[in-house]
């Protein structure tokens, strides 16, 4: 399975257990560690954690294992990487503080910090 069907399934698990603001993002050629990025946000932590379980689940049954999982759902950023796909769940507050989604905005469009067309 390719990244960019491993951050579909990711969208279809994220989108299954209610997953907020689901964002799906094609990082080839701006980063070095991956090629597609998934960024969620739950509503609690137990709800991150139903989130990246619901994940970890549904890769498992379609064969595809995880190389490492990072975060805890309390500290409100849990990270399950793919190698090919990243997969970030993170709570409101976390989401607006860390505000990763713009690394790739900005890179994509350095001029002006919004995203490309």
């Amino acid at each position: 399975m390719n990244g960019e069907q491993i951050a579909k399934e990711a969208v279809a698990a994220l989108e299954a257990k209610q997953g907020d603001d689901i964002r799906l993002y094609d990082v080839r050629g701006i980063s070095s560690i991956t090629d597609y990025t998934v960024v969620a946000t739950g509503t609690s932590a137990p709800h991150l954690k139903a989130l990246i379980s619901e994940t970890q689940r549904h890769m498992k049954e379609l064969g595809v294992a995880s190389y490492r999982f990072s975060g805890d759902p309390a500290s409100g950023w849990v990270i399950v990487d793919y190698i090919t796909a990243v997969i970030h769940v993170f709570s409101a507050e976390a989401r607006a503080y860390y505000a990763i989604e713009r690394l790739w905005t900005q890179e994509q469009n350095p001029d002006n910090g919004t995203e490309a067309e």
